[in-house]
């Protein structure tokens, strides 16, 4: 119920009509017919979602070949818009109305400018499109021209049924290569399927960790042991998606650009959004899981080294901050962390905004300016105020900020976690925050237990991170350098001239070079005096 007014608040704030009373007719507002398509099958809930997007910018998104979806981006210079609405159990021809104007971000659509849109209707049956977007299951409609302002019985037919994604079988429009690494790689992988006992006890029922086990070229006819690195995805992953870095790695592997390790990648997604592998009182037990239970599983029936300079970590973003995360509050068990981009590790700077500063506000600054989100470079791409507007319009679990609350805030009287800030006003909780510093600021509890953590922890941090981060992320990573700095510990910070969060890896036409980097690096303390191959020759 909080989620809902919350998000009913915000709306107001960003100045969308939310209905309600009498309306003067040029006030009407604009209203869609949604119909359920003859074919589809059995009883169908969830939420209606109707994206929008101007017919030119949609063209030249296709660059000029069909529109095949119509969507929103958070975090995009064209964002697009999007309304929404819960939908109750119905049936093949069942109508929905949905009012344009009742829930719906960046603003109301009787606000945009008229002219010729994009449309397409979505039914997010599992309530996860702010977390992945569509998925198993949704129903989808064709995308339609239509003319805004809307004109009446405008109807659109949820016709079509998202199928599910097999990672072992890419699509024909995936990069030149990809089907060839996948099916090389396919008899390496083991898929992860572990039932968690303090996981199950949390929850009540049984809960399952997931990921895949690589093993190198060789692995199965030798009895060699292997140091191990543990991999996770940043916020949007799941498992199905790790398959395609798993198949990456053994390629390089196979062709000894990158050392024999067994990789285990792992799943950190959750129905509200990632775990991040935090031991949290809201998704619970998840670095106890993995530290106590899963690994010395995998470690029984793989030749891993299973010893603290054989064990590794690697992620990216929320990946990132997982590690990051993991290795400081679990020195003892891992060898090094190679965190990259990581989500903020040190709160006086939450993409650019000091929480713990008197009267701190996540959407605007002191001159009363919206505070940015997303950059391309110079060039501001979102404001967090219109980036949240929309994360609550496509639904209350998933998205990226209330993410951090299930991860980080403490459970409030309802049993959900307590937001950070208010939604409608951007105004940070001073109280919230108090409880973020105390249990999950990595650079307050490394300054709060360093003499404790440094003999198991001193020299493991490796962070990697570009100077145009997307997401204003090497603000945080220099604050917990100076930090670490400060209290005399060996650190390995860098930053990438002019890198964003989405080409950090890359270096020229090379998307994976700093994944292979970090490879050797782990494998050179697991295995002191090996090096990389030399380069090629011209």
């Amino acid at each position: 119920m909080r989620g809902m007014i919350a998000a009913t608040a915000l709306l107001a704030a960003c100045g969308l009509a939310l209905g309600g009373g009498a309306a003067r007719a040029e006030d009407a507002h604009p209203i869609l017919r949604v119909q359920v398509g003859p074919r589809i099958e059995g009883a169908v809930s969830g939420r209606l979602l109707v994206f929008a997007q101007p017919l030119a910018t949609a063209k030249a998104d296709a660059k000029g070949g069909v529109i095949e979806s119509v969507d929103v981006d958070p975090f995009a210079e064209h964002k697009g818009h999007v309304s929404a609405r819960e939908v109750g159990t119905v049936r093949a021809g069942a109508t929905i109305d949905i009012d344009l104007d009742g829930i719906a971000a960046p603003q109301a659509f009787s606000r945009l400018p008229p002219g010729e849109y994009a449309i397409q209707a979505v039914l997010d049956q599992n309530h996860s499109y702010n977390y992945n977007g569509r998925g198993e299951g949704d129903l989808i409609s064709s995308v339609a021209t239509l003319t805004l302002p809307l004109a009446a019985g405008t109807t659109l037919v949820l016709d079509k049924v998202e199928p599910a994604f097999d990672p072992f079988n890419p699509p024909a429009d995936a990069p030149k290569g990809t089907a060839e690494r996948v099916a090389a790689a396919r008899p390496h992988l083991t898929a992860i399927d572990f039932v968690s006992p303090s996981l199950s006890a949390f929850w009540g029922r049984p809960i399952t960790m997931k990921g895949w086990v690589l093993t190198p070229p060789g692995y199965e006819s030798g009895q060699d042991r292997y140091p191990t690195a543990y991999y996770t995805h940043g916020f949007g992953g799941t498992a199905p998606y790790l398959v395609g870095q798993a198949a990456r790695m053994y390629e390089a592997m196979a062709k000894k650009t990158a050392p024999p390790m067994i990789w285990v990648y792992l799943d950190e997604s959750s129905a509200t959004g990632t775990h991040e592998f935090a031991d949290s009182v809201n998704n619970g037990p998840w670095g106890q899981a993995l530290t106590q239970e899963l690994i010395p599983d995998l470690e029984k029936h793989w030749r891993m080294d299973a010893t603290v300079n054989g064990r590794f970590l690697n992620g990216h973003s929320s990946g990132g901050w997982a590690t990051l995360w993991l290795q400081t509050r679990y020195p003892k068990v891992f060898g090094g962390t190679w965190s990259t981009s990581p989500d903020p590790s040190d709160f006086h700077d939450f993409t650019g905004v000091d929480l713990y500063a008197p009267g701190a506000n996540l959407y605007f600054g002191r001159d009363g300016s919206a505070l940015p989100i997303a950059r391309d470079h110079a060039k501001v791409l979102a404001t967090m105020r219109d980036s949240t507007a929309m994360e609550e319009a496509l639904g209350e679990y998933g998205g990226q900020m209330r993410s951090f609350d299930w991860v980080f805030s403490p459970r409030g009287p309802d049993g959900r976690p307590l937001p950070m800030f208010d939604r409608a006003t951007g105004a940070v909780d001073p109280a919230v925050v108090a409880y973020w510093s105390q249990h999950y600021d990595i650079a307050a509890r490394l300054k709060a237990n360093w003499p404790a953590l440094k003999p198991d922890l001193d020299g493991k941090v490796h962070l990697i991170v570009g100077t145009a981060d997307t997401f204003y992320l090497d603000g945080a990573a220099h604050r917990l350098e100076a930090v670490m700095k400060g209290l005399g510990a060996k650190t390995d910070f860098r930053y990438l001239a002019d890198k964003t969060h989405f080409d950090l890896y890359a270096v020229g036409d090379d998307r994976q070079a700093l994944m292979r980097q970090i490879a050797w690096e782990m494998y050179a303390v697991a295995r002191p005096g090996s090096k990389p191959p030399a380069p090629a020759g011209p």
